[in-house]
C-alpha cells in the first residue's frame, strides 16, 4: 500500500486497532501507525496533513 490507497489504509487501520476512536487519534500517531502497517511500503516523506485527514475521514467512515 502507498499512502493514496486512502481507503485500504483505513479499513486496515480499523482492523489493527478496532477499538480506537479514529478521532482521538493525533497525525503524528496516525502517520506511525499507517508506516507500521504490515502491507504498507511508500516514502515518509509523500504524506501531509491533508493526506492524514483524508485517511482518518475514511476510517471514520469505514466504522460506519
Amino acid at each position: 500500500m502507498q499512502w493514496t490507497d486512502i481507503t485500504d489504509i483505513a479499513i486496515e487501520l480499523l482492523e489493527a486497532h478496532p477499538d480506537v476512536d479514529p478521532l482521538s487519534v493525533n497525525f503524528v500517531d496516525l502517520r506511525n501507525w499507517v508506516m507500521a502497517l504490515q502491507d504498507f511500503d511508500d516514502e515518509p516523506g509523500r504524506c501531509g496533513e491533508k493526506v492524514l485527514e483524508a485517511i482518518q475521514g475514511a476510517w471514520i467512515e469505514e466504522l460506519e
